[in-house]
């Protein structure tokens, strides 16, 4: 399953292609409380068929009914960029479901060759991160390398998106885990790679959507050279695949490098790798063993589950708390349990016999 923006541009490229007129829609600039973010894309067919979403809904029917009615080269004179603002009064707001005071400023675009759509999704496909800039007075578009996680930008003339290779996730062993964190990761956008040269663990592992790798782990990990958009999770126990795979992710631009495992096989392992591998202590602090979130995980699905989510929000910038990480939870969760058995019964307690 694509990312949605790759979604977007690859369902406007294609109705581009067989010559029907399409409208790439971008939230430009929002004020106040609103539903989609800046950079936020939609697409819609000459004939109204839609991919993407730049509101709850609401604002999407009376573009299309626009398209629909007038047609995308009266919305957009002389196949020029147009300008919408939805929301600046409170009927508004109420019309199109709005928050309160919620106003979202869109520029439309009609597709056309110098819109470069089929050049972006190669830089894309080609993990090239890059940055889109449209000119509204003429339609131009420009493409030049840029940061995946740039901000947008609209000065009112010109309107600059960043776009970025998919999220990676590469998963060192085939199993219960790794089956359930690779439908995860596909429903949310992520390139999927699965590694394990044990015959008997990948004989009978198959998942559409998902690359699967007989390679040892570490000769793929330099083989793919992970960038700032990949994420690396071991999850064998062995530390003859573990290992070497993890040193050469730890010493990659990776965002997230992790392994499953308990608490002190996690400090086994990071006594292993700082005895024999010439790590700096920032690469020995990324490493996020156990990883995971605490959230009870007892089934292979629920610790998925908060592996994922520890993923999701380092993909996403979120600094998140020791207290919510595997290691730290578990030792307050038994420091609190030994005070408790520790504390003197309360004086009113029950005594056996009386």
């Amino acid at each position: 399953m694509e990312d949605l923006d790759t979604l977007v541009l690859r369902t406007a490229a294609g109705w581009q292609a067989a010559g029907q007129p399409a409208l790439l829609v971008t939230v430009a600039r929002t004020w106040g409380s609103s539903p989609r973010p800046p950079g936020s894309l939609m697409a819609i067919s000459g004939q109204g068929e839609t991919v993407g979403s730049v509101s709850g809904g609401c604002i999407e029917d009376d573009l299309i009914q626009r398209i629909r009615e007038q047609g995308i080269a009266s919305v957009c004179e002389q196949g020029r960029p147009a300008v919408l603002r939805y929301g600046i009064s409170a009927d508004q707001a109420h019309r199109f479901g709005l928050p309160c005071g919620g106003t979202v400023e869109l520029v439309l675009e009609p597709l056309q060759a110098q819109s470069q759509v089929p050049e972006l999704l190669a830089a894309c496909a080609a993990r090239r991160s890059t940055e889109r800039c449209l000119d509204v007075r003429s339609g131009a578009v420009t493409l030049r390398p840029g940061r995946a996680d740039g901000v947008p930008r609209w000065d009112g003339e010109t309107l600059v998106n960043h776009f970025g290779p998919r999220a990676r996730l590469v998963l060192i062993g085939a199993g219960d885990l790794s089956r359930f964190m690779s439908e995860m990761a596909l429903s949310l956008g992520f390139e999927v790679m699965v590694c394990d040269p044990r015959p008997e663990q990948r004989a009978s592992w198959a998942l559409p959507g998902v690359h699967v790798s007989h390679e040892m782990p570490d000769d793929l990990i330099q083989r793919l050279r992970p960038d700032a958009r990949t994420a690396v999770v071991a999850l064998t126990h062995d530390p003859k695949l573990d290992d070497l795979a993890l040193i050469d992710a730890l010493q990659s631009p990776a965002f997230y490098v992790g392994a499953i495992g308990s608490r002190r096989n996690a400090q086994q392992r990071r006594q292993r790798l700082q005895e024999h591998f010439d790590l700096s202590p920032a690469q020995m602090e990324a490493l996020r063993s156990p990883a995971g979130l605490y959230i009870g995980s007892k089934t292979p699905a629920e610790i998925a589950l908060s592996i994922m989510a520890e993923i999701v929000a380092r993909k996403n910038g979120i600094a998140l708390p020791p207290q919510v990480q595997v290691a730290e939870a578990k030792g307050l969760e038994e420091a609190v349990a030994d005070a408790d058995a520790d504390a003197p019964p309360p004086q009113d307690a029950l005594v056996c016999g009386r």
